[in-house]
């Protein structure tokens, strides 16, 4: 199983690169288990009437955990056309290390590489640290925030090539409520201001419903906003996706 895991890992990551921002709270796995665990998650979808229209969104995840240590690694696709127009089109692999200081604190560092031809965003690429704190950690609530300092090299898919080079916080609050054994409800909401200019910033809110229909599948609900201060010329501040699909732990 977990060589199939990595397989389909894999793939997703040869696979051009992006998304716009990742939320790495929903793809973490809670468990009290050491070792090797991951996820696998699909949406597929095909309509033909007065058009053709193609969806797909495939996920992967796998991390392994030891008593002071989490590693993660990510990757996600995501397509949807309607007749042969390109409407979604995006991609990212994401790695983190998080190591545990006390009870209350974590340490993080992470890199990212992401791609969205759609947004007109030729590439992305994303490297930060910083302190990652746990409010709660009951089994009912878990919460937490967290305050990196990020580097950002973005690329813009146009004529010139923009290229631009820039710091910047991100920060985050997240939540994740177990109303029951079934269900579970995952939130997390991300500030990234410029630090040099913060009426250049990004705010990201996802939210995830999970309701389990099994031992290891789950039917999810999720909904995405994004609000981009200064996006690429063209692309609209606000952008938001509501989706279904399952997912798959081992």
């Amino acid at each position: 199983m977990l060589r199939s895991a990595i397989s389909l890992l894999l793939v997703l990551v040869s696979i051009r690169l992006e998304a716009q921002i990742i939320n790495v709270e929903n793809s973490r796995i809670h468990t009290d288990s050491l070792g090797w665990a991951g996820e696998l998650g699909a949406q597929v979808s095909f309509t033909k009437n007065t058009q053709e229209v193609f969806q797909a969104q495939m996920n992967a995840h796998l991390q392994y955990k030891t008593r002071k240590d989490l590693f993660l690694i990510l990757g996600n696709y995501g397509f949807l056309s309607g007749d042969a127009v390109k409407l979604i089109n995006n991609s990212f692999i994401h790695l983190r290390y998080n190591r545990k200081i006390s009870n209350v604190t974590r340490m993080e560092a992470f890199f990212q590489i992401l791609q969205n031809p759609v947004t007109k965003i030729d590439y992305r690429i994303l490297t930060g640290a910083g302190p990652r704190f746990k409010l709660s950690g009951s089994k009912q609530l878990k919460l937490y925030v967290a305050s990196l300092v990020m580097h950002e090299y973005e690329r813009e898919l146009d004529s010139a090539k923009t290229v631009h080079n820039n710091i910047r916080s991100s920060s985050y609050v997240s939540f994740s409520i177990v109303l029951n054994s079934q269900t579970e409800i995952v939130n997390t909401l991300f500030y990234q201001p410029l630090f040099t200019n913060i009426s250049d910033f990004r705010i990201f809110d996802q939210m995830k419903f999970s309701v389990k229909t099994g031992k290891k599948f789950a039917v999810t609900l999720n909904l995405n906003y994004l609000y981009d201060s200064a996006p690429v010329s063209g692309v609209p501040r606000i952008n938001y996706t509501f989706s279904t699909g399952f997912d798959y732990k081992f």
